[in-house]
């Protein structure tokens, strides 16, 4: 933390603009070694918040004409004084650049250290800090949302409301318990559980809610099935809007699993595109058929398509069959011709059923609405401050249990210490969430998938 670090903090790609951070004790002593304002002021006598044009220079070298912006500690990101410089994007000047701050006196940034030494210095806490590469990663409207309200602090909000009620119900039974003869409030059991219980339905409301959002994030393992030649490549090539499928008329085309990300609706999906599922003598499809059936079990959402044009078939029945149990949506496709399937066969078995045209396109927002409606994630407000990542959420299920076994104790007449201790724990798991008790070694992974200018 005594080191100032540099790294570029824009793509490692060219661009109009690229841009240099320093953060640290001497970060403006060193801009000030390799930058030249064309006032001749230097940047140690420049306020916080300010923008200086000049050049950068290395030794004797002009590399680039550019742009000093100065913050100074503690109103600045990492709360320690910063300097960026923003130069011409291109690759070479941009690495001659860092090259000169590093060489006097910078030292490389690892990988999410910017924002660590955020955290470290109490500007952010750390779901703040995992929201800032969630919403660097993420690929839809409602993911950038929701990290963008995890960050601006809605979770955090939320947390530190749960932890100053479980701590005020902790102070009262330590206090109870050992200053027995104050004159302090008597502990009513019946009220605490009722108190504890509003708690655990504000955990669970948590954790469904990050669970569902770790789908807008991360994508939902999704997989098309159907017999052959009922229109799967047709709807894969439709939500990917380019041919990844090869269609043709004959049946069988695709033999193998073709995959992509989507986004359909606000939902992410890992799409894979499978061989029709039919009974076959051929060797090769045998193999596609095999591997498209373990593909869908293992899914987490099945697209079951079928041919609006054609009864079913045993083929259809014993898909049909198959994906019983399953999260699945059913496909009703080629809706642009005469209808001659049994719809409501498929309807008593399959509870979501949509129809579509994939050659027309449409009714594709059926299908992205189904999709959010059996996922959970149509009810979503991504405003409100969700839970991000596995972390996160285990804490949380820490914490319930903690307070439901409170709840229990309480129940069963157990002494005050005894909740107290489960009561404790469950403090203990908030802090680790927001970061305020929390190991290196979950400091150091919470980091790692950072990009290193971040």
């Amino acid at each position: 933390m005594s080191d100032t670090i540099a790294a570029i903090a824009t793509p490692q790609a060219a661009g109009g603009i690229g841009i240099v951070r320093i953060s640290g004790e001497s970060a403006i002593a060193i801009a000030d070694r390799v930058f030249r304002a064309v006032n001749g002021i230097p940047l140690t006598k420049s306020a916080g918040y300010a923008a200086h044009l000049g050049h950068v220079r290395d030794e004797n070298e002009t590399l680039d004409e550019a742009i000093a912006l100065v913050f100074r500690a503690p109103k600045s990101y990492t709360g320690e004084d910063v300097v960026e410089l923003s130069c011409h994007g291109g690759l070479y000047i941009i690495r001659r650049v860092l090259r000169a701050v590093l060489s006097h006196g910078a030292r490389m940034a690892e990988a999410g250290e910017f924002t660590r030494r955020a955290f470290e210095n109490g500007k952010i806490d750390l779901t703040q800090a995992e929201a800032v590469m969630d919403i660097i990663s993420a690929s839809g409207e409602q993911a950038a949302k929701a990290a963008l309200s995890v960050m601006e602090g809605k979770l955090a909000g939320k947390i530190n409301l749960l932890k100053e009620q479980l701590t005020g119900y902790a102070a009262h039974l330590a206090a109870w318990a050992d200053y027995p003869e104050e004159d302090l409030i008597p502990v009513d059991p019946a009220k605490l559980s009722f108190q504890l219980e509003d708690c655990a339905c504000r955990l669970r409301k948590l954790i469904a809610d990050g669970d569902a959002g770790r789908l807008l994030r991360d994508g939902v393992d999704t997989v098309i099935v159907g017999k052959p030649n009922v229109g799967k490549s047709t709807l894969m090539n439709c939500l990917a809007g380019c041919e990844r499928s090869i269609v043709t008329h004959i049946a069988g085309t695709t033999r193998d699993i073709v995959e992509d990300k989507v986004l359909v609706g606000d939902v992410i999906l890992n799409l894979a595109d499978t061989a029709g599922i039919h009974d076959t003598f051929d060797p090769v499809e045998r193999i596609g058929v095999a591997r498209a059936k373990s593909r869908m079990n293992r899914a987490s959402l099945v697209i079951a398509v079928f041919d609006n044009s054609l009864p079913l078939d045993e083929d259809d029945i014993a898909l049909i069959d198959e994906i019983k149990g399953l999260s699945c949506v059913a496909v009703i496709n080629k809706t642009d011709m005469e209808s001659r399937l049994d719809v409501h066969y498929i309807a008593e078995r399959i509870s979501n059923v949509i129809f579509i045209s994939a050659k027309e396109e449409s009714g594709i927002e059926a299908l992205g609405q189904a999709v959010a409606e059996l996922l959970g994630t149509s009810s979503l407000n991504p405003a409100d401050g969700i839970l991000s990542g596995e972390r996160q959420i285990n804490c949380c299920r820490n914490c319930l249990q903690m307070v439901e076994e409170a709840r229990e104790a309480l129940s069963m007449g157990m002494t005050l210490d005894a909740v107290n201790v489960s009561l404790d724990c469950a403090i203990h798991s908030l802090l680790e969430l927001t970061g305020e008790k929390v190991t290196e070694v979950v400091t150091d992974a919470v980091f790692h998938r950072f990009c290193v200018g971040k």
